[in-house]
């Protein structure tokens, strides 16, 4: 006699626990930035995909192709980089700290090197500068003074606390959001003047932003300027990387393959404020 099959388990079952109590996308979010439970709460931030055909964004085994040409590749281990430089130590917040340089590597999920630093009673890891090296002695302030400081290279500060025309990385959008912008190999940004209270920062795309005088940047150029000038030698070689080859379909050159002149686009302002009226 015909007899129905009994439906499956979830294929995610099998690897991940019951969800804790009070479930929420919250946690999800709050556990996934804490290295030590990120390989658990993966596991249970599968137990969202649950609408359509596995779309959620959350979901390791199914679902849709959200970036196309990148797949496959060498094993890689993921440095925990810190991109938030003032992040003050227990009973020490306010006040300037110094940490020095261990060591300066290469790292595998990112164009520039990175930096192990130790001070107090932790180490992290930073995005390295151009000239940094191991032994050197770097600075953090939070603090914006009446005159502008003399920074060297590698040390982080607000913007309002640097002289104009100081080229400056790892970008903070936002204050205590942690760096955003200018964070790829070999690239810098300048500041170009500071008004009531904001900075204008001129990104590498010759694209402007306005943001607080109190967003943190770090001064001088990102490392590995040579980047841009590597030799990839093979088609396997940028296998190795993950990187996988476009489509083979031969497409006729239509009116984007000119060069064009355009203007640069318009001031992007990450700061709100009060309205003027026209009176």
């Amino acid at each position: 006699p015909f007899r129905r099959k009994t439906p499956p388990i979830p294929l995610w079952h099998h690897f991940c626990p019951d969800p804790p109590p009070f479930w929420s996308s919250f946690a999800v979010k709050r556990l996934l930035m804490n290295p030590v439970q990120i390989k658990l709460s993966l596991c249970w931030a599968n137990l969202t995909c649950n609408t359509g055909f596995f779309h959620s964004p959350f979901c390791l085994f199914a679902g849709k192709v959200r970036t196309r040409g990148i797949g496959g590749g060498h094993k890689q281990k993921y440095r925990w980089v810190d991109f938030q430089r003032l992040r003050y130590e227990a009973n020490k917040e306010g006040h300037p700290f110094e940490e020095k340089v261990v060591e300066v590597r290469y790292d595998p999920c990112r164009s520039a090197d990175i930096a192990l630093l130790a001070g107090g009673n932790r180490k992290r890891w930073i995005i390295a500068t151009e000239n940094m090296q191991a032994g050197d002695i770097i600075k953090t302030s939070g603090v914006i003074g009446r005159m502008a400081v003399s920074a060297n290279e590698g040390d982080a500060y607000p913007l309002g606390a640097l002289p104009v025309g100081t080229l400056v990385n790892n970008l903070e959008l936002q204050p205590g959001r942690g760096s955003e912008c200018i964070r790829a190999a070999g690239t810098s940004g300048v500041l170009l003047r500071k008004v009531n209270g904001t900075a204008i920062v001129q990104l590498p795309s010759k694209q402007q932003v306005q943001v607080l005088e109190s967003c943190m940047v770090t001064v001088g150029r990102v490392s590995n300027i040579d980047h841009n000038k590597r030799v990839i030698g093979k088609a396997g070689r940028n296998r190795w990387l993950g990187i996988r080859p476009s489509s083979g379909l031969w497409k006729r050159k239509g009116g984007w393959a000119g060069r064009k002149i355009k203007p640069l686009p318009p001031m992007k302002s990450y700061v709100n404020l009060p309205l003027i009226s026209a009176s």
